[in-house]
This record gives C-alpha cells, sequence and structure tokens, in this order.
C-alpha cells in the first residue's frame, strides 16, 4: 500500500484518545490509547504519537471524531473548538486547532458519533443502507445520522441524547443527571445516570436486574422518535451498554411497542432483527471513523 493511502486518525473521547495510523481496518500501522486529563497533557500526547509520520510524509491529513459539544462550523473563528462540554478543563478548548499548530496538515473534524457512523458506512454495518443512524449508549448518549455518505450538519450537529422522551416517575424517580435538562433520554439512561440512581457502575448489573426493562425502554422510545422523524434505513447501536448482548432483542420489542403499529408500510420492522443492529467495527467504529474523516480531507485537497 503507498504512502498516499495512509492517514491519521483520533477517536477523542472523554475518557480515553484513540490515535491510529493506517489506511483502514485491514491495515493498521500503529495505534495508541491515551487516558484523557488535561487538554495541555493530552493533546500533546496525541501530537508526539504522529509527528514521526508527519514529518516523514506517511501521512497527509488527520481526522478527528471529537466528544462534544463542537463548533463544526468551518467559517466559525472557534471551528473545531469543544464548547459547553460537562467534561472538567476541556470547554473552549480548540482541539482541531491545537493539533494543527503542532502537526501542520490538513484536519478534518466531527463528533465522535458520526465519525463512528461514517466508519460503519465505509467499512461496517451501514454499507448499502442510506441513510442510517449510528446512535452510541454509554458514558454519553449521541447519534449521527449518514445520508448520501455525510452526516447530518445545520444550525449543528444533532444532539440525539438530549431528546425528551417519556418519564414515568412512578416506574422510575430518579430526576435525571443531565447538567443542563436533567432528565432528557441521557440524564435518564446514560452510564453515569444508571450509577448515580443504582450505586453501582452499569458493568456491575447482572443481567438479570430488572432496571434493564427500563434502560431498554428509554432507549426504544428513543429510537421510535428516531424513527419517525428520520426514517433511516437501518439503527446501529454501539456504546458500552450496548455490550450487553441480551439488550439488543429486549430494545427491539421496546421500538415496536412504541411505534405501535404505525410505520406499516415499512417491511424492514417485520424483520427488526436486520434493522436494528450491532456495529460490525465493534468498540473501534470511532477511530476507524477518524481514518475515514481523514481519507475525506486529502480527497478534498488533491482536488483543489
Amino acid at each position: 500500500m503507498g504512502v498516499e493511502d495512509l492517514y491519521g486518525g483520533v477517536e477523542a473521547g472523554g475518557t480515553k484518545f484513540v490515535c491510529m495510523v493506517g489506511g483502514g481496518p485491514s491495515n493498521i500501522v500503529d495505534r495508541l490509547r491515551i487516558e484523557t486529563t488535561s487538554p495541555e497533557d493530552t493533546l500533546t500526547r496525541v501530537a508526539q504519537f504522529f509527528e514521526v509520520y508527519v514529518s516523514s510524509r506517511r501521512i497527509r491529513a488527520l481526522g478527528i471524531g471529537s466528544f462534544g459539544p463542537i463548533d463544526l462550523e468551518p467559517s466559525s473563528p472557534n471551528y473545531g473548538c469543544i464548547t459547553s462540554t460537562p467534561k472538567p478543563g476541556w470547554q473552549n478548548t480548540n482541539i482541531t486547532a491545537a493539533l494543527q499548530t503542532s502537526l501542520h496538515l490538513d484536519i478534518a473534524v466531527d463528533t465522535d458519533v458520526n465519525a463512528a457512523g461514517l466508519g460503519e458506512a465505509m467499512w461496517g454495518a451501514g454499507r448499502g443502507f442510506d441513510p442510517f443512524l449510528y446512535l452510541t449508549i454509554g458514558t454519553g448518549i449521541g447519534g449521527g445520522f449518514i445520508q448520501n455518505g455525510r452526516p447530518l450538519h445545520g444550525l449543528s450537529h444533532p444532539e440525539m441524547g438530549h431528546i425528551r422522551i417519556p418519564h414515568d416517575r412512578h416506574v422510575d424517580d430518579f430526576p435525571g443527571n443531565c447538567p443542563f435538562h436533567a432528565d432528557c433520554f441521557e440524564g435518564l439512561a446514560n452510564g453515569p445516570a444508571i450509577e448515580r440512581r443504582l450505586g453501582r457502575r452499569p458493568e456491575a448489573l447482572s443481567d438479570e436486574d430488572p432496571f434493564w426493562q427500563t434502560e431498554a425502554g428509554y432507549i426504544g422510545a428513543a429510537l421510535a422518535t428516531y424513527v419517525l422523524i428520520l426514517s433511516p434505513a437501518r439503527i446501529i447501536l454501539g456504546g458500552g451498554i450496548m455490550q450487553r448482548r441480551f439488550m439488543l432483542p429486549v430494545i427491539r420489542r421496546a421500538v415496536l411497542e412504541s411505534l405501535n403499529g404505525y410505520v406499516q408500510q415499512a417491511p424492514l420492522l417485520e424483520r427488526i432483527e436486520e434493522y436494528i443492529v450491532s456495529p460490525q467495527l465493534g468498540s473501534e467504529s470511532g477511530a476507524f471513523g477518524a481514518l475515514a474523516l481523514a481519507r475525506q480531507a486529502a480527497a478534498g485537497s488533491r482536488s483543489h
């Protein structure tokens, strides 16, 4: 594989940064996991990882899939800047400018979930499905809607974790933990909400814990809303919560219950096990998606 076929990718998460050099899932040259600490320390280590590949001209472009919210308006003076994140110390960090200054190469940036969606579109469960939705359910909840091979952008990037969903306080009296909206989807169903509600991390819960039925109900209600608004041809569910494989069929049933027979013209809902699926790239959708972003950046640079 030629030098022009290698790219850099960064999956920038609130817990870890995954750095990767390669051309795709079948050609990974190098990778490194970096714990997310302060912006200065974390971004310095990211730049150090890529410096040897940039100086030797083995990579020409870098893709970043970042936690957010993040400013993705190219004309904005804060383009590539993390904005109102609850992650301590990272508010108003311009991750893109920092790495551009250090590495001096073409950089494309998007949200972590949009990047993961691009990875699944290019190499995973999104191939052949347009448009489709990629949703991650873990420490945070977010979604990327991929149409015509590109993530949906508008006023801002979609914030699918912050929609309102039914919250029956007789069933679940937890008030929610979102610092902005309390009991939005993320505030009720992300990992920290589960831990704060039950006093145990999600991975410490048994598969038989009754809360998983409540969790599946929240996810099912949200997915039904996305089906009605966006009409995706496929839904891909990733993130730490979805590592519990028993959750997928429970969520599928919850979606059908929420829709209550309304979307009858969609035959895929009759084969819902083919409609709501796991990512084919597993936990690396975001890192491979960052490589896909870099490929787009390099292609755009060559076209000018």
